[in-house]
C-alpha cells in the first residue's frame, strides 16, 4: 500500500504504538507493531484497520472503556499537531474507533462509548464505527446521534448524517427504516457547513436509490421552509438528485426545472467512425432544435460490455442550457475508450445514446476491438 497520508502502513502503526506508550508506559510500542504489522502484506486497507484494532487489544494493558481512556489520551492535543488538516482525518485513527465498536458495544457502556466516537471522529470520521451501535441500539443510539446536530463541531454534525445513510460506502446496512435519518437531516440541511450538507446531499442519494418520491417530498418541504440559502439548497438537490438524474428519472427533472418532456427534437447520434479500437477516442455530434424556452440537461450515456455478459451502462453530463424557441445547438464529445482504477473495457460490440432531461434518443452501436 502507498505511503499516503490516508493509508495505515507500517509507519503509521509505529506511530500509533508511540503514541500510545507516551501516555501508556507499560503498552509495549515495539511488540504491537511487530504483531500487527506482520499480517499487513496480505491485508487491504479495512482489514488492516480491523487488525490494527485487535493488536490493540492484545497489547493494552487494560480493557474496555479503562483501554478507550488510554486511546483517548493518546490522541495529539491538536489536530494540527497529528498533521491533520482535512475534514476527514486520517486513517491511522481508524483503529481507535474500531477498537470501541468491538470491545464497548454495551447497554452498559454505551453511553460513554458513543462520546468517545465523537471525540474520536475530528482524528477520522467515525461513521463505520456507529454502524453496529446502531445496530444494536437503534433507539438510544439515534437519541445521542440526534443531539450531535447542534454540535459546535461541523466534524460532529456531519457524522450525525453519515453515519445513518442508508447505503454507506464501505460499511455494512443498518436495520432501519429508509426514513430513519430525515429527523436529523432535518435539522442539518441549512448547516452553514458545506461538509456538513454533502453528507446530506449524499444521505438523500442513498435514499434516492430506494424511494425517490420520499426524496423529492424531502426537498420540497426544505424548498418551502426557506431556511437554506438558494445556493446550499440548489447544490443539496442536485447532488441529492444527481443518480436519479443520470438514470432518466422524470420526478427528478421536474424537481430541478428540467421539463421530463422537453420541447425539442433531437437529430440521430452522428459517429465520427463506428470502429474503434481500445485507447481511441469516441467523437459524436447531434443537434437539438427547441421548439419553445426550455431548462435543458443533456447526458451521452455509453452502453459496454463486461466479462460477465451484462452490459454496462454510465451516463456523463453533456451540457447543461437554456434554450429559446427556434433555437438549434451542436452538440458532441469526444470521449476517449480507456480503462480506470475501477472500470475495465474489453473488446466488443458498445453503444451511445443522448439524454434530454431523461428523454432518450435511438442508440447507435460502434465496435471496439484490441
Amino acid at each position: 500500500m502507498a505511503e499516503k497520508e490516508h493509508s495505515l502502513s507500517g509507519n503509521r502503526v509505529n506511530r500509533i504504538g508511540r503514541e500510545i506508550h507516551a501516555v501508556c508506559p507499560e503498552f509495549d510500542p515495539d511488540a504491537f507493531a511487530r504483531d500487527v504489522i506482520a499480517d499487513f502484506p496480505r491485508l487491504g486497507l479495512k482489514d488492516r484497520i480491523a487488525r490494527t484494532s485487535k493488536g490493540l487489544s492484545t497489547h493494552l494493558p487494560v480493557t474496555g472503556l479503562q483501554a478507550v481512556d488510554i486511546l483517548l489520551r493518546s490522541l495529539p492535543a491538536t489536530l494540527r499537531d497529528a498533521g491533520i488538516t482535512n475534514d476527514f482525518g486520517f486513517y491511522i485513527y481508524a483503529p481507535h474507533s474500531h477498537f470501541v465498536a468491538e470491545h464497548c458495544r454495551t447497554g452498559e457502556d454505551l453511553e460513554q462509548a458513543l462520546d468517545a466516537l465523537r471525540r474520536f471522529t475530528a482524528y477520522f470520521s467515525a461513521e463505520d464505527a456507529m454502524r453496529p451501535f446502531i445496530a444494536d441500539f437503534p433507539t438510544e443510539t439515534f437519541k445521542v446521534i440526534e443531539s450531535w446536530t447542534a454540535d459546535p463541531d461541523h466534524r460532529v454534525r456531519r457524522l450525525a448524517s453519515e453515519c445513518t445513510r442508508p447505503r454507506l460506502p464501505w460499511s455494512v446496512r443498518i436495520p432501519v427504516d429508509l426514513d430513519a435519518g430525515i429527523p436529523i437531516l432535518d435539522q442539518l440541511y441549512s448547516d452553514a457547513s458545506r461538509f456538513v450538507t454533502q453528507s446530506v446531499a449524499n444521505h438523500l442519494s442513498d435514499i434516492a436509490e430506494d424511494d425517490l418520491p420520499l426524496v423529492v417530498d424531502t426537498l420540497g418541504r426544505w424548498r418551502a421552509e426557506d431556511r437554506a440559502t438558494q445556493k446550499e439548497f440548489t447544490f443539496i438537490a442536485r447532488e441529492a438528485l444527481a443518480t436519479r438524474l443520470k438514470k432518466g428519472d422524470a420526478a427528478a427533472y421536474d424537481f430541478l426545472g428540467y421539463p421530463s418532456d422537453p420541447p425539442v427534437t433531437l437529430s440521430p447520434v452522428h459517429l465520427k467512425s463506428n470502429q474503434l479500437r481500445l485507447g481511441n477516442q469516441l467523437v459524436f455530434t447531434a443537434e437539438l432544435t427547441a421548439a419553445a424556452e426550455a431548462n435543458l440537461r443533456v447526458n451521452y450515456v455509453i452502453y459496454s460490455p463486461t466479462k460477465t455478459g451484462k452490459r454496462r451502462v454510465k451516463a456523463y453530463v453533456l451540457k447543461t442550457t437554456t434554450v429559446q424557441a427556434g433555437q438549434t445547438i451542436r452538440l458532441g464529445k469526444e470521449h476517449a475508450l480507456k480503462s480506470t482504477a475501477t472500470v475495465t473495457l474489453i473488446p466488443g460490440t458498445y453503444a451511445i445514446e443522448i439524454q434530454v432531461n431523461g428523454r432518450s434518443s435511438a442508440p447507435v452501436e460502434f465496435t471496439v476491438v484490441e
